[in-house]
C-alpha cells in the first residue's frame, strides 16, 4: 500500500465567512461586532495522503499561472510548465486517462467508465490565478508564489482559488487508480486556463462535449464550502452547496455636452450628469429576490431556535424583515438581490474645458429571477432620458444560469459525501454571488453544483484574491477524501 492509499480523512469548516459575520450581526439585532473565532479548532496532523496533497499544492502554487484580460500580458509558458508538473506528479492519471488540450491551454481528461448506460460526471477546477497587486508582497506571511508553510497554514496565490481543488481532484484520482478502482460512469476532469477573466477555455470545453452529444449527470465546480458561526443560535457548521450563481454585465452610462470654456458652465456638465446617474443607480437598488434563496433560508431555519427561525421559514410572510436585515450589510445584501457598483469613470481633457462626453461603468451581478435586460431597463428608468445606457461591449455579459434542483439525486449524493467528511448540522443550497466556469456546462448536465472541501475563517476570506491567501494544513485529508468518496459513490463503490 502506497502513501496515496486511503487513510482516515479529517473534516473541517469552511468558506463564506465574510457573509457569515454580517449575517450574525444582522440577526442579532445589533450593529455591534459579533465575535467569530478565527482560531481553527484542534485537528490531527495530515496523513501520508494529506501530506502528499500539501507537498504538491505547494509546488503547484510556485508556478504563477496568472491570467489577465489582456492576453498579451499572459505568460503561457507558465501554463505549459504547469501541465508538465501535472504529468510528472500524477503518472498513473496520465497513463490511464485520455488528455486533450482545448483552446490551446485548457485541459480535458477522460476517465472512461465501465458502464456506458450510466451518465458521465464532470469535476472542475481552474489552473489560473489572479495577479498579486504590486506593492502588497510585503504583507504576505510567506511570499505569494512560494507555497510556504507554517505550523498551521500553506500560503500562496491560488491555494484557495482554485489550485487546492485541482490538486485535491488529482490526488484522489491518482490514489484511486493505485487502488485499482474503475468507475462505472465516465469521468471528465476539466481544468480551464482563464476562469478569472471570463472562462473561454471552459466554454470551449463545454461546447466540445456538446458537439460530441455527451450529456452528464452532474458537474461539480468551485463555490461554497462549510461555514461555522453562521447565525446566532446556529452552533453547528453548515455546508453551503451552490445550486446557482449570479449573472454578470457591465453597464456604461454616457452623457454628452456642448463643450466650451469652463468660465461659463451649464447647470450640469456631462460629468455632473453622469455623477447624478450613478447616484440614482445607487439610491434605487433592484428588488430583493428571496424566492431564489428559499432553500438556503429553510436549511438555516431548521437549526435556529423558536422565534428567530420564523422569518427564515416564511420568507413569503416576513420578506420585509429579511430584506431589511440582510440589505444592511453589503455581503448579505448581495445574497438576495442584483447589485451594481460603479467601478470606473472617465471624462474631460483639461481643467478649464467643459467635457463633451463623460462615461461611468457600473458592474452588475445579476440575481436569478432577473436578467441582463431587466438590469438595462431598471437603469434606464432611474437615470432618466439625458443619459445613454448601454451594455459594455468590452467584456462578457451573461444572464444567471438556471438553478439546479436541491432535491435531485445528484445534490443528495454530494450532500451525503459532505456529511461523510464534515460534521455539519445541515447542507444548505445557496447561490454564489460571483461567477464560475461551471455556468458554461448547463447545456450538458442535469445538475450543476458548486462546492469546495477547503476551510476558511472570516480572516481567511478577506485574503481571497487579496494578501495572504492560504489554506489550513490540517484540512488536507478532507480536501482529498471528499473527492475520493464522491468518485467512489458516483462510480458505484461505497
Amino acid at each position: 500500500m502506497t502513501s496515496r492509499k486511503k487513510a482516515g480523512f479529517i473534516a473541517g469548516a469552511g468558506i463564506g465567512a465574510a457573509a457569515a459575520v454580517a449575517l450574525r450581526r444582522r440577526w442579532s439585532g445589533s450593529d455591534e461586532d459579533v465575535s467569530v473565532s478565527t482560531t481553527p479548532p484542534p485537528m490531527a496532523s495530515p496523513t501520508a495522503l494529506g501530506q502528499a496533497f500539501l507537498t504538491h499544492l505547494a509546488e503547484a502554487v510556485q508556478i504563477p499561472t496568472v491570467s489577465y484580460e489582456d492576453t498579451n500580458r499572459v505568460d503561457f509558458d507558465r501554463f505549459a510548465e504547469f501541465r508538465d508538473f501535472l504529468v510528472h506528479t500524477y503518472p498513473l492519471t496520465h497513463e490511464r486517462l485520455d488528455r486533450e488540450l482545448v483552446a490551446d491551454h485548457s485541459l480535458l481528461y477522460t476517465w472512461t467508465g465501465t458502464d456506458e448506460s450510466v451518465k458521465p460526471i464532470v469535476l472542475m477546477a481552474h489552473q489560473d490565478v489572479v495577479p498579486v497587486e504590486p506593492g502588497t508582497e510585503g504583507g504576505w506571511e510567506e511570499p505569494p508564489f512560494s507555497g510556504g508553510q507554517t505550523e498551521h497554514y500553506l500560503y500562496g496565490r491560488g491555494a484557495l482559488d482554485d489550485k487546492g481543488s485541482l490538486i485535491g481532484i488529482f490526488e484522489a484520482v491518482e490514489s484511486l487508480l493505485d487502488d485499482g478502482f474503475e468507475p462505472r460512469p465516465t469521468v471528465f476532469i476539466v481544468c480551464g486556463h482563464d476562469e478569472e477573466v471570463g472562462g473561454t477555455g471552459a466554454a470551449a470545453t463545454a461546447a466540445l462535449l456538446q458537439e460530441r452529444d455527451i450529456h452528464c449527470s452532474f458537474v461539480l465546480d468551485e463555490g461554497g464550502a462549510v461555514a461555522v458561526d453562521f447565525l446566532p443560535g446556529v452552533d453547528v457548521p453548515v455546508a453551503l452547496v451552490g445550486i446557482g450563481e449570479k449573472g454578470y454585465v457591465n453597464i456604461e452610462l454616457t452623457a454628452r455636452g456642448h463643450g466650451g470654456h469652463s468660465s461659463a458652465p451649464p447647470p450640469s456638465t456631462a460629468i455632473g450628469m453622469v455623477a447624478a446617474a450613478v447616484k440614482a443607480v445607487e439610491d434605487h437598488p433592484m428588488s430583493a429576490r428571496l424566492e431564489a434563496q428559499r432553500g438556503f433560508f429553510g436549511a438555516l431555519a431548521d437549526l435556529m431556535p423558536g422565534p428567530k427561525a420564523m422569518p427564515m421559514k416564511r420568507p413569503d410572510l416576513f420578506g420585509a424583515v429579511i430584506d431589511r436585515r440582510m440589505s444592511a450589510q453589503p455581503t448579505t445584501n448581495a445574497l438576495i438581490r442584483t447589485t451594481g457598483a460603479a467601478t470606473m469613470m472617465s471624462g474631460g481633457v483639461k481643467p478649464n474645458v467643459l467635457p463633451q462626453e463623460a462615461m461611468a461603468l457600473v458592474n452588475f451581478r445579476v440575481m436569478p429571477g432577473d436578467t441582463v435586460e431587466d438590469v438595462v431597463d431598471h437603469v434606464r428608468s432611474v437615470v432618466g432620458p439625458d443619459v445613454e445606457v448601454a451594455v459594455s461591449q468590452s467584456s462578457f455579459a451573461a444572464d444567471p444560469p438556471p438553478l439546479s434542483d436541491p432535491d435531485s439525486p445528484e445534490f443528495n449524493l454530494v450532500a451525503e459525501v459532505v456529511r461523510e467528511h464534515f460534521d455539519v448540522g445541515a447542507v444548505a443550497p445557496w447561490i454564489l454571488t460571483g461567477a464560475t466556469d461551471s455556468r458554461h456546462f448547463v447545456p450538458v448536465a442535469d445538475q450543476v453544483l458548486r462546492f469546495v472541501p477547503l476551510v476558511a475563517t472570516a480572516d481567511d476570506f478577506k485574503r481571497f484574491h487579496g494578501t495572504g491567501e492560504r489554506i489550513r494544513r490540517a484540512d488536507a485529508d478532507a480536501a482529498v477524501g471528499f473527492y475520493r468518496s464522491l468518485l467512489e459513490r458516483a462510480g458505484g463503490r461505497s
